[in-house]
């Protein structure tokens, strides 16, 4: 190996480490920042152009993501989930129905408004809802992770992964969903199954839950009507947006400008909400899987050839089982684009949304989602212990991994 192939590769695996356990020894480093220096040295040691490094990061995902943090920023000031958890919660009767409505009100809020947006907006509520009825919360709060990331397989926006890979292979929004709305709604309903059947204490006597407190609410209909609107229109561009030679990031972007000028919320507050360490973090990790791709040193992998058939599906659905776990399913997605660039199959562009999205299901550390949720329940007092965890996640992701399987040979 040369000097230039080992120089890259040791930059991706100290970035990837970095990644992976969200720190490095004696630096100031978490995944994001890691991702942001490696790309940082594979530039400075010459593994890639500064010019092919700015060229090599999609920026119709950035543009994208970009858009819809804006849009779910000045949604979340309006107050609009509060609205929509505060209201559609507090109709829950009893602890089998509150879970219902948590995994389907999460799952189909996360296919339009980006899951991770969701659940951190959400969990509070749960929390909420569920110490004033002396119920425990942790059931409630694993169904809102699973169901984050089984809702939002639905849509090309429904997580940072499906957006790239939507963008990548010009698949249609109303295709995506055709696609990925059976495997969605089935993987919901097992993941209720499950989490009932492992917790029999909580759900078999079905609780009576209290309505939800509205005192003090922070939501005014008639200062998000603008947005809502502008909300709905984004959201119908993305279904007809082809017919009129629109993309989907051009849609986000106009709708987000449109957000900024006729949102009822300051323009500064609206940006405060959006997370552009996390769009540093999609960059980063572009140019360094581009300069990965161009030292050669990962010629092997990045060779690989897929065909649409059942061996190259099984192939897709165990590598994303085990490098989601790696590396989480976001940076997985990115390193693995040329493999699925070079195949050009749209069935095998979908089975790596649907492969990527549930096994982040599988383990703490597997999607964002499950942090977020982890460390907000953390910080209102309620501890997720593994054990917890990995009990309902290892059957839920083995029973919804299996039916995305045949529902993609038949597909």
């Amino acid at each position: 190996m040369d000097i230039d192939k080992l120089t890259a590769l040791i930059i991706f695996v100290i970035t990837y480490l970095g990644i992976i356990f969200n720190k490095l020894p004696l630096l100031n480093l978490n995944r994001k920042t890691s991702a942001y220096a490696g790309s940082a040295a594979m530039i400075l040691f010459g593994m890639i152009s500064f010019e092919d490094a700015v060229k090599s990061i999609d920026f119709n995902t950035i543009v994208l993501l970009l858009g819809m943090m804006i849009i779910i920023s000045a949604l979340q000031l309006e107050g609009f989930f509060t609205l929509i958890s505060r209201k559609t919660m507090s109709s829950a009767k009893n602890t089998s129905r509150l879970l219902t409505l948590v995994v389907f009100i999460t799952g189909i809020a996360s296919a339009f408004l980006v899951n991770d947006a969701v659940v951190l907006l959400f969990t509070p509520v749960i929390i909420n809802i569920c110490k004033k009825s002396s119920v425990n919360s942790i059931p409630f709060l694993l169904g809102e992770i699973f169901s984050s990331n089984a809702g939002s397989l639905m849509t090309i926006t429904g997580n940072p992964q499906n957006m790239i890979i939507g963008i990548a292979s010009g698949i249609s929004y109303v295709k995506f969903i055709v696609y990925m709305l059976p495997i969605a709604i089935v993987s919901m309903l097992i993941i209720i199954y499950i989490i009932k059947k492992t917790n029999r204490d909580i759900f078999s006597k079905k609780q009576i839950i209290k309505t939800a407190n509205e005192d003090g609410e922070t939501y005014n209909l008639k200062n998000m009507r603008a947005t809502l609107i502008i909300f709905v229109l984004v959201v119908l561009g993305f279904f007809f947006g082809k017919i009129f030679n629109l993309s989907i990031p051009l849609i986000a972007l106009v709708g987000s400008a449109l957000t900024i000028m006729f949102s009822k919320q300051d323009s500064k507050e609206i940006f405060k909400g959006v997370d552009f360490s996390l769009l540093l973090f999609f960059a980063s990790l572009f140019i360094i899987v581009a300069a990965v791709k161009q030292s050669g040193v990962l010629d092997a992998v990045f060779e690989i050839t897929l065909h649409q058939n059942a061996v190259s599906l099984l192939i897709i659905f165990a590598l994303s089982l085990v490098l989601s776990q790696l590396v989480s399913n976001v940076p997985y997605t990115i390193l693995v684009l040329p493999i699925f660039t070079l195949a050009n199959s749209q069935i095998l562009w979908l089975s790596l949304a649907a492969s990527s999205t549930l096994a982040g299901n599988l383990t703490i550390i597997g999607a964002m989602a499950n942090l977020i949720v982890i460390e907000q329940a953390e910080k209102e007092g309620v501890k997720i212990t593994a054990r917890k965890f990995y009990r309902p996640a290892i059957l839920i992701t083995i029973l919804t991994y299996l039916f995305a399987i045949v529902m993609f040979m038949i597909y």
